[in-house]
């Protein structure tokens, strides 16, 4: 495994972390790093909107931005898929504070 990929998961796993704590910061960093491709991450639509929505519920307006950006080049069924995934996250991390 290269250094800049050991980088990118050493990255997300932080931010996972944050996210989970409900860091709206790093969920919009998630969405970042998968909306561009960024640190070696696969650009993935469907997992950055997931990110951006999760930060833009909790009132990130740059997320909201992004969020608005990226859906303009998903389908209404990747939309959905983001969406279903952002619900299923809140659930499981609310559960883990509970």
């Amino acid at each position: 495994m290269g250094s800049s990929l050991k980088s990118a998961n050493f990255l997300i796993e932080r931010r996972l972390k944050d996210a989970a704590r409900g860091d709206d910061r790093a969920c919009y960093e998630l969405g970042m790093v998968y909306s561009t491709g960024a640190s070696g991450v696969v650009l993935d639509l469907i997992e950055a909107h997931k990110w951006f929505n999760l930060a833009a519920v909790s009132g990130n307006i740059a997320a909201q931005e992004c969020r608005a950006q990226i859906a303009e080049d998903m389908t209404a069924r990747e939309i959905s898929v983001a969406q279903r995934a952002a619900r299923d996250w809140m659930q499981l991390t609310q559960r883990r504070a509970a």
